[in-house]
């Protein structure tokens, strides 16, 4: 795969200079990390990230396998692949950062997951990783849902990392898939994770990140379409505690006609120091008519010193369009809310926990597959345990 672009990030100005690069289709994308300086908080994409506690990815990376444990149904492959394997890069997307080219130009093989064409799986695929120690390293996963296919994957994340990876996801023709990612990492933990989706002509994706776990924590969807006619949910929960770092950075390229999106995250958070990032950038290039899309981020916030911060983007270049639009809040509880609970003899902590606990299982309800959504209600309510309101 090649460059997109000749310069990291800029582009150089008739007068001699460089000026910032205004729209995220012209970012800077290559899988040579080389081409790439070292993170900054003065680029816009490690703008709120805590570099130094990342550190551990800006040196070698070990790029081996892993012991990871796999379920699924009958049919559904598994299986480690060369670095040539045409299933590498089969989402056309490069990596736009330094610790995902470092992650794809370090990694020796990469995990492959294939869902069948014409399956339509009863029971979810589970691929769990444990502990992957202290050693900083870098992973390469692809699922690719062959076309007319219907699955649900789950990727569970939970043990010690310093994890910088890259996860390819391809939705072929008329497929229907759901990837929920799931991160309970120990406190110290540091991943960081890009996730590169294409969308296939009548195809549909649901895609939910739920981030729980970790010191360091950035799971960043981005999602193009290769066909009209195609549908993607990004949807995500997250839940910081003090001094965690969660941050999500989200991007859906509306690249093809009569195509729709929707991305709905929202977070709570607790503690002196828990910080969460949320960026949500929709382009509706000028060949995308008939897109319909909208982007929603609410917040909680829980306690004094947590911050939430939460930017949503949209850029339209054609005015052919059903409907684009955004919407941003981050608040504390609503008063009138815990007046209702406490009327009916329910105490201000357990109201507090059930007004949290409702805000974010909405989303959880909507994967369409009941024993996960119970077993990430119980994820949640474990946090919740813990919840100092």
């Amino acid at each position: 795969m090649t460059d997109t672009v000749t310069q990291q990030g800029l582009k150089e100005h008739s007068h001699g200079y460089d000026v910032p690069v205004q729209t995220r289709s012209q970012r800077f994308a290559s899988t040579d990390v080389s081409k790439f300086s070292k993170p900054s908080n003065r680029e816009l994409v490690w703008k709120n990230t805590p570099l130094d506690r990342i550190a551990a990815l800006f040196g070698e990376l070990d790029g081996s396998t892993y012991d990871y444990t796999f379920t699924a149904p009958e049919g559904v492959t598994a299986a480690w692949v060369a670095r040539t394997d045409k299933v590498v890069g089969s989402s056309q997307t490069l990596p736009e950062d330094y610790v995902s080219a470092a992650a794809w130009s370090g990694f020796a093989q990469a995990l492959s997951i294939t869902i069948p064409a014409d399956a339509e799986l009863a029971d979810p695929v589970s691929v769990t990783r444990g502990q992957l120690g202290d050693v900083p390293r870098a992973a390469h996963t692809v699922i690719t849902a062959k076309p007319h296919s219907k699955a649900i994957v789950v990727l569970e994340n939970q043990g010690d990392a310093n994890l910088a990876e890259n996860v390819e996801i391809v939705v072929e023709a008329e497929a229907d898939l759901t990837v929920i990612t799931l991160q309970e990492w120990n406190d110290t933990a540091v991943h960081d994770a890009e996730h590169f989706i294409t969308i296939g002509r009548s195809a549909h994706l649901r895609h939910v990140v739920v981030n729980l776990g970790g010191g360091v924590v950035r799971v960043n969807p981005s999602a193009r379409f290769d066909g009209p006619g195609a549908n993607v949910e990004l949807d995500g929960i997250y839940f910081a505690d003090a001094h965690q770092h969660l941050e999500q950075q989200v991007y859906v390229d509306h690249n093809e006609s009569n195509c729709v999106s929707r991305v709905t995250y929202k977070g709570a958070l607790q503690g002196d120091g828990a910080r969460t990032v949320w960026i949500g950038d929709v382009l509706i290039r000028a060949d995308a008519e008939d897109t319909d899309t909208y982007e929603l981020n609410r917040n909680l916030l829980l306690t004094d010193g947590a911050r939430a911060d939460s930017v949503p983007n949209l850029e339209i270049e054609t005015g052919e369009i059903i409907g684009a639009g955004h919407a941003s809040a981050t608040g504390r509880f609503d008063e009138e809310q815990l007046f209702y609970f406490e009327s009916r003899g329910i105490t201000e902590d357990e109201a507090k926990r059930m007004v949290v606990r409702g805000f974010l299982i909405e989303v959880i309800q909507r994967i369409g597959y009941a024993p996960l959504e119970e077993r990430l209600e119980r994820a949640v309510e474990a946090e919740l345990l813990h919840t100092e309101v």
